[in-house]
C-alpha cells in the first residue's frame, strides 16, 4: 500500500516538474519601425519602412517607400496569433499586406495586388528602439 502511494506521489511530482519546465513562447510585439525589402516589387517600391503603432486598443500601420518619399496609411489593421495584416492603396490599387512574425525582430510575408504577390522581409529598426 505504501509503495503504491509513494509511486503515485513520485509520478505526480515528475509530471509537475515536466510541465513547469516547458518554456512558454514569448509574446512578440509588432509595434515599432520595421525596415522592409521587396526585391521583386516595381521600381521605387522595393525598400522602405513600415511603422506599426498601438493606441486606444487598436493597431495602426503605415508604409514609407524610401526611393519615392511616398507614405501610405494602412487600413483594416489586424494583429492576431503573431500575424499582421493591413490594406493599403498604392497608385489607385488595393494592396493587401500579410506578415508573420518569425522572431521579435524579424517578419516575413507578402503583398498581394492585382498583378500577383510580392514577397516581403522585414527587420525591426534598432535605432528606433533606442530613442
Amino acid at each position: 500500500m505504501k509503495t503504491k502511494i509513494f509511486a503515485l506521489f513520485l509520478v505526480s511530482f515528475l509530471y509537475c516538474l515536466t510541465v513547469s519546465a516547458q518554456s512558454r513562447s514569448p509574446k512578440v510585439d509588432p509595434v515599432g519601425q520595421w525596415k522592409f525589402e521587396a526585391p521583386y516589387a516595381p521600381e521605387g517600391y522595393t525598400t522602405g519602412v513600415i511603422e506599426i503603432g498601438f493606441t486606444e486598443k487598436k493597431y495602426s500601420a503605415s508604409m514609407n517607400f524610401s526611393q519615392l518619399d511616398y507614405k501610405v496609411i494602412g487600413e483594416k489593421v489586424k494583429f492576431e496569433n503573431d500575424s499582421l495584416s493591413f490594406l493599403i492603396y498604392v497608385e489607385g490599387q488595393d494592396v493587401m499586406v500579410g506578415l508573420k512574425m518569425e522572431t521579435g525582430t524579424k517578419m516575413s510575408g507578402k503583398a498581394v495586388y492585382y498583378e500577383g504577390e510580392i514577397p516581403l522581409t522585414l527587420v525591426k529598426s534598432v535605432d528606433a528602439e533606442k530613442k
